[in-house]
């Protein structure tokens, strides 16, 4: 039997891919057949991504996804190189914290601008081509993952502005699939709880780490291999049916929510 979760053949883009969960998905993407197209704003750490991955398999694009001239630019050169994007995966994002009323404009429009604006810039970019393709008579895939988060749906305490992005990443997920269901391009969103990698070192150190396990009711934090496999899943064949959902990947933290 064929593994219902091959990327065999796919070309798929994942930002914020020099660490974390975007180094894991790349990862996977690669284990599951497909060509990891990495881009990440830190050079050194997403060159070196790729190269493990082997120049067959792998690529690296160092630039900010808030700029759409970068990310146009890029689709464009993928596009030219290997013939199509047939996924793409929203990761990029950065935390700058502060409290509601304490809060700079500039620290505001930071986190904005990545983990809100460079979704965008990003997914109009790869949709574009996609669209291009489907008006083409090509029903190759064509999928996006958009990476939320549990701040995005519950809130969160001195992160307004990452709480704010990520509930937006909702919203743009839910529009871009009913936009583009018609064309065969799916797109959904991941919301994950607390993943153990350097964004959240505060969230799990000794001051707050016992507060919040104790409303997982799985009882532990994640890692990002293990999240990894949801995102590549909703990439592949296995969800073929599934548009426009938010897929909670947190260990029963948000339970009916």
């Amino acid at each position: 039997m064929k593994n219902p979760m091959s990327l065999e053949g796919n070309n798929v883009i994942v930002t914020g891919a020099g660490q974390g969960i975007g180094e894991a998905v790349a990862r996977l993407v690669v284990d599951l057949g497909g060509r990891a197209i990495l881009v990440d704003l830190q050079g050194d750490k997403v060159g070196a991504v790729a190269a493990s991955l082997g120049a067959d398999r792998a690529e690296a694009h160092v630039g900010s996804v808030a700029d759409p001239s970068f990310v146009q630019d890029m689709v464009g050169k993928v596009v030219a190189r290997h013939g199509a994007v047939h996924g793409l995966v929203n990761n990029a994002g950065i935390v700058r914290a502060a409290m509601i009323h304490k809060m700079s404009a500039a620290t505001w429009q930071q986190v904005i601008d990545v983990n809100l604006s460079g979704v965008f810039y990003c997914l109009q970019a790869v949709g574009r081509h996609m669209l291009e393709r489907a008006d083409a008579g090509d029903k190759s895939p064509a999928t996006i993952v958009n990476i939320s988060s549990d701040a995005g749906r519950r809130g969160t305490i001195g992160q307004i502005n990452y709480g704010a992005a990520k509930s937006g990443v909702m919203g743009i997920t839910m529009s871009a699939a009913r936009e583009w269901a018609p064309k065969g391009i799916r797109v959904n969103s991941i919301c994950f709880g607390v993943v153990e990698t350097e964004m959240t070192e505060t969230i799990r150190s000794d001051k707050f780490r016992d507060r919040v396990l104790a409303q997982v009711p799985m009882g532990r934090f994640s890692n990002p291999e293990e999240v990894s496999q949801p995102v590549c899943f909703l990439l592949s064949p296995a969800a073929s049916y599934i548009t426009g959902q938010h897929l909670s990947v947190n260990g029963g933290y948000t339970i009916g929510v």
